[in-house]
């Protein structure tokens, strides 16, 4: 062995076996410093020990190895190992765990860190059917100073209210992320915002409709939601307000609405 070799960090020494596949000897010498309580580089080692072994296959000591670096509370390693235990829990759907693990990530408290778990709970929050909850995260992430996180909780959280009949408050969140959007994250932004308006205008048509209007106002209405429902993928919705124009017991209205079906037969 070259004295340069022998001069070698020990965590740079495990780094080159891993790469190398001998997963083994670097589980070894990541092992012995994740032991040391004294040991400078115990976190970062103990988040390297986990990754190894999550290689090798041995989860469970891959998450005695991350919960190690958690308890050392060093802002990058504890934050990484956490993020670490919440994203093997999500792949096997232990929730529960998942949710801990990322309120662990919250817990440390460092800024790199933070908006990435807010994300992620709301995500969880979602598919708990817990849409307050998963508000509260979204909104959170949105606040939490990445750019490019807090666009892309912008566009979930737009999403998520249309999805529950407020394409107007969709709309107002998304105008307010584009101003502080990142310009490569604006166009996404602007996508959804398109959708938002889609949704306003079909409640406009709707309420048109069933507001009583005269009969060439009315067909008007009736085609335009007929027309523009199949772009948001409602296309039996816009078959039911054809027919709902074009059976309409005002012959006037439904001989209308038959002119402008008509032109597309």
């Amino acid at each position: 062995m070259t004295s340069s070799e022998l001069e070698t960090p020990p965590l740079d020494t495990a780094r080159r076996l891993a790469e190398r596949g001998d997963l083994d000897g670097a589980a070894a010498i990541l092992r012995e410093l994740a032991a040391d309580p004294d040991e400078p580089d115990r976190a970062q080692a103990a988040v390297g020990l986990a990754v190894v072994l999550e290689e090798r296959g041995d989860l469970e000591a891959a998450r005695a190895a991350a919960r190690t670096a958690l308890a050392t509370g060093h802002p990058e390693y504890a934050s990484q190992a956490a993020c670490h235990l919440a994203q093997g829990f999500e792949r096997e759907g232990r929730a529960e765990q998942a949710r801990a693990a990322w309120q662990a990530v919250l817990g440390v408290g460092a800024a790199g860190y933070v908006p990435l778990a807010h994300l992620a709970l709301a995500r969880l929050a979602v598919r708990a059917h817990d849409l307050e909850e998963a508000e509260r995260e979204l909104r959170a992430a949105m606040a939490g100073g990445d750019g490019e996180i807090a666009a892309h909780a912008a566009q979930e959280l737009a999403d998520l209210l249309m999805e529950h009949g407020e394409p107007g408050a969709a709309a107002e969140l998304l105008l307010d992320a584009l101003e502080a959007a990142p310009g490569d994250e604006a166009p996404g932004l602007r996508v959804r915002l398109g959708i938002a308006h889609l949704e306003l205008a079909c409640a406009e048509f709707a309420e048109t409709v069933e507001g009583g209007a005269d009969a060439q106002t009315s067909a008007l209405a009736i085609e335009l939601l007929a027309r523009t429902l199949p772009l948001r993928g409602r296309d039996d919705d816009a078959g039911r307000v054809w027919s709902y124009g074009l059976e309409h017991a005002d012959e006037t209205l439904a001989a209308e609405v038959r002119l402008r079906y008509q032109r597309d037969t």
